[in-house]
């Protein structure tokens, strides 16, 4: 995270030494098949924490003990302070779950999804998901079943942070977006997350275009945890020039 960023959550009242979400130990198992062991981190308030690694490293299985949907065969995870194995409704409120970018009810418009979420989420911000759509060039009156698979994809993540959810999980959420599409989203949701000072767990196994938006990341390889730190901290281990990419593909092999 650099000084302006630091700058602005510091006006905007927000203690970064806070963690939203806090893993320890966590170990788990499919079967006789490890998925990793031992998983400890952190993820402060009002940063973005990418958990990166090739497919079937785990990084789904983390998103569901995050959500309490699986219980991990050792190991504890808090959200906001509680165990998510009994979170509460109200904390449940405070946060925003995207699973790799579906989206339903593709015979509505634009417009007409938009509506329909609204009404479950009382503290919905419309003009955050207008404001995407503009960036889109699409259309209110647009049929979602009409448009690409990018696009579609950018609507899902546009009906994400219109919830304005507090913290916002987002599970793969560069499945199916052209490189132009998930540029624009990047610098999007960096954007949106620093002005509003929300913090943002971010999983991904395509690493273009995260070096500019992830403060810390952790990489995954098959049951083994490769690197826990700032991007900062990681990318003065290299070579200037390096790319995240480059960093990457040398630890895991190429993807």
């Amino acid at each position: 995270m650099d000084a302006q960023d630091v700058g602005l959550q510091k006006r905007k009242g927000i203690d970064m030494s806070e963690a939203v979400i806090s893993c320890e130990h966590l170990t788990h198992f499919y079967g006789k098949r490890k998925i990793y062991e031992d998983l400890s981190f952190e993820v402060n308030k009002g940063s973005i924490t990418g958990l990166l690694g090739k497919n079937g490293t785990g990084k789904t299985t983390t998103i569901n003990i995050l959500m309490g949907y699986l219980k991990p065969l050792s190991g504890t995870a808090k959200i906001f302070g509680e165990d998510v194995q009994h979170i509460t409704p109200k904390t449940r409120e405070r946060i925003a779950l995207l699973l790799e970018g579906h989206i339903q009810f593709s015979y509505m418009s634009i417009e007409q999804i938009e509506r329909y979420y609204s009404a479950f989420y009382p503290k919905w911000n419309k003009d955050v998901y207008y404001e995407l759509m503009s960036r889109l060039k699409v259309a209110p009156h647009q049929k979602i079943s009409r448009m690409s698979n990018g696009q579609r994809s950018q609507v899902a993540l546009g009906l994400i942070l219109a919830q304005n959810a507090d913290l916002l999980v987002l599970d793969d959420f560069s499945l199916g977006l052209d490189p132009g599409y998930r540029r624009l989203f990047c610098e999007h949701l960096r954007d949106y997350a620093k002005s509003e000072g929300k913090t943002v767990f971010l999983t991904s196994h395509i690493i273009q275009d995260l070096e500019k938006i992830v403060d810390d990341c952790i990489i995954l390889d098959y049951g083994n945890i490769l690197v826990q730190k700032s991007v900062k901290e990681l990318m003065a281990d290299y070579p200037a020039g390096t790319s995240l990419e480059d960093i990457f593909i040398e630890l895991t092999g190429k993807y």
